[in-house]
């Protein structure tokens, strides 16, 4: 069945990345055009209330709010959607690194394809609860007879292959959840891959996440957090908390409605106080008919800010206290729809003392520039991924061009090799 679903994708050539979060739902479709180039010719984004904090709290609401979103990128692409590549992310995603060691079994000790998976097999061996799964295991680097930071063993000489490995584990309830949502809107979730390695796909380059860089994507529930040395990640971690928690102070603390709260923030607020002119007022909207105020935008900004901080230093704690926080010379590179928040830079980088802007994802074609914003690094990310993994057009005697299926062995097996692709 699954190789059924697999060859009516690459024949239809059409991908779908689908990224629910806690705020809003986000569909993006891609095709490729005549010259096998990526285009994106539809998206469509739907609000969500069903998810917190990346978890599923009802199941109806997600349902919805899934089929809006995808109805929309439909609509707009002029396309039948019927399958699609779902990110997972929010507060439930853990991480940790760890070691395979094998004997090289090859003929004259020469490295080969099996005995790479069977070191990456003994690499993931680990002891995880069992109410976790393991979504993600990407090599970060092999060893040869103690020789060390190779990036591609296959083919070399050598008696002893060790594999430095990055697992990303989450939720088994959460990630079943966001699945039963799809299947119950009526689509199928080919694969499932974690948001933040979406989002590094469209907005890192190689040299950022070579000399080493902090991708910080900060959704509506949850601030995701992947840091990246030698071109491929070694810490991955969530802190509960984001844009949505900045809309809920506004709302209290100028008593207005969440609507309008999140109109404010987004085209008044301010994280960097110190910028705002304190002669500078606003208009807020009233309640119950009532006539809008003015107050000054300073007052504003000074809700915003201290919310900002206190998640740019949970942040700054957790990549501390796991001794990644050296390793962010790159800088920090921000994603993610509240990374749109004016002043935002400025507070990241007096708090962490490094640089830092914001990732928009770069242009592919189609679509104008509509799509080109941080909060659709992820679904973008999503359909680059698979569109990498698709591989190249063969032409074929009963059409102009297909898609080439490439050879599927273990799951296992798959990950590995196209995450290898990815990130090393």
């Amino acid at each position: 069945m699954c190789t059924e679903r697999r060859r009516h994708n690459l024949a239809d050539n059409l991908i779908v990345g689908l990224d629910i979060g806690t705020t809003s739902t986000r569909a993006v479709v891609g095709d490729f055009n005549e010259d096998d180039q990526l285009e994106i010719i539809g998206y469509g984004v739907a609000p969500s209330t069903g998810l917190r904090r990346g978890v599923v709290l009802n199941i109806e609401a997600t349902l919805s709010s899934v089929t809006s979103a995808i109805e929309s990128a439909e609509l707009m692409s002029g396309r039948e959607i019927h399958s699609c590549v779902l990110g997972i992310s929010g507060a439930n995603v853990d991480s940790l690194n760890s070691k395979g060691v094998v004997a090289v079994a090859g003929k004259g000790r020469e490295i080969t394809s099996e005995d790479i998976a069977r070191v990456h097999e003994a690499a993931q061996a680990v002891s995880i609860p069992m109410d976790r799964e393991i979504l993600h295991v990407i090599p970060q680097a092999y060893i040869v007879d103690s020789q060390r930071g190779i990036k591609d063993p296959m083919h070399m000489m050598g008696v002893r292959l060790e594999s430095e490995v990055h697992i990303i584990t989450s939720s088994v309830t959460t990630t079943q959840n966001l699945l039963k949502c799809v299947n119950r809107a009526g689509y199928r979730p080919e694969r499932q891959i974690l948001g933040s390695l979406a989002a590094a796909r469209t907005v890192l380059s190689d040299e950022e996440k070579d000399l080493g860089c902090l991708l910080m994507d900060i959704g509506g529930g949850t601030t995701d957090l992947m840091v990246f040395r030698e071109g491929a990640p070694w810490y991955t971690a969530a802190i509960p908390a984001g844009g949505m928690q900045v809309t809920n102070d506004i709302s209290i603390m100028l008593s207005v409605l969440m609507d309008n709260a999140e109109r404010l923030k987004r085209e008044a607020a301010s994280c960097w106080t110190a910028s705002i002119d304190p002669d500078e007022l606003i208009a807020v909207p009233g309640i119950g008919g009532r006539e809008p105020t003015e107050i000054p935008r300073r007052k504003l900004c000074s809700i915003v800010q201290p919310r900002m901080e206190e998640i740019l230093l949970m942040s700054k704690e957790k990549l501390e206290k796991a001794g990644f926080l050296k390793e962010i010379k790159a800088g920090i590179i921000l994603t993610g729809a509240a990374a749109q928040m004016a002043g935002l830079v400025e507070l990241v980088e007096s708090i962490f003392e490094v640089s830092a802007h914001v990732g928009i994802p770069g242009a592919i074609g189609g679509l104008g520039d509509e799509y080109r914003n941080p909060g659709f690094a992820t679904a973008i990310g999503l359909v680059l991924l698979e569109a990498d993994e698709i591989g190249p057009v063969e032409p074929t005697r009963n059409s102009g061009g297909a898609r080439k299926e490439k050879k599927h062995g273990s799951s296992l097996g798959n990950l590995v090799s196209w995450l290898k692709d990815k990130f090393v």
